[in-house]
């Protein structure tokens, strides 16, 4: 509920973030879930039916806790520039910092929706945007 009442401020705060980690960080702090956010920040794209589609994607696919949602929105971010076949290298990427992709994993030592998983499902969400940003450079 906090981060609905204080939603607005972390979304003007991401239209000024100077790079795609800051971005996803304040929109994941706005309400976006992380496959929103990663995808919103790394493609700029703020479209109500792109948003929609992400929403499914949060929470390990519809809250499974299967692949993580900022995996899941990067490589829709990469697929939307053109550069899905460096996808692969996002995966990677993110298994050589966190070893696994999986949502319960990553979340194991957290109780869900808590304070602390929520921290844990932003740094997330803003390794992963960090990391499209550099991809969709190359």
């Amino acid at each position: 509920m906090l981060r609905r009442l204080w939603g607005w401020k972390s979304r003007a705060k991401a239209r000024k973030a100077a790079n795609a980690k800051e971005k996803a960080g304040h929109l994941f702090a706005s309400g976006l879930n992380c496959a929103q956010a990663v995808l919103q920040a790394t493609t700029g794209i703020d479209s109500p039916e792109m948003m929609r589609m992400a929403e499914a994607f949060g929470g390990g696919i519809g809250e499974r806790k299967c692949l993580c949602g900022a995996i899941s929105g990067g490589v829709m971010a990469l697929g939307m520039e053109h550069k899905g076949n460096l996808s692969g290298e996002l995966v990677d990427a993110f298994k050589a910092r966190n070893r696994v992709t999986c949502c319960i994993a990553l979340c194991r030592p957290y109780i869900w929706n808590s304070k602390e998983h929520q921290a844990n499902c932003r740094r997330l969400t803003e390794e992963t945007a960090e990391v499209v940003e550099r991809l969709l450079k190359e």
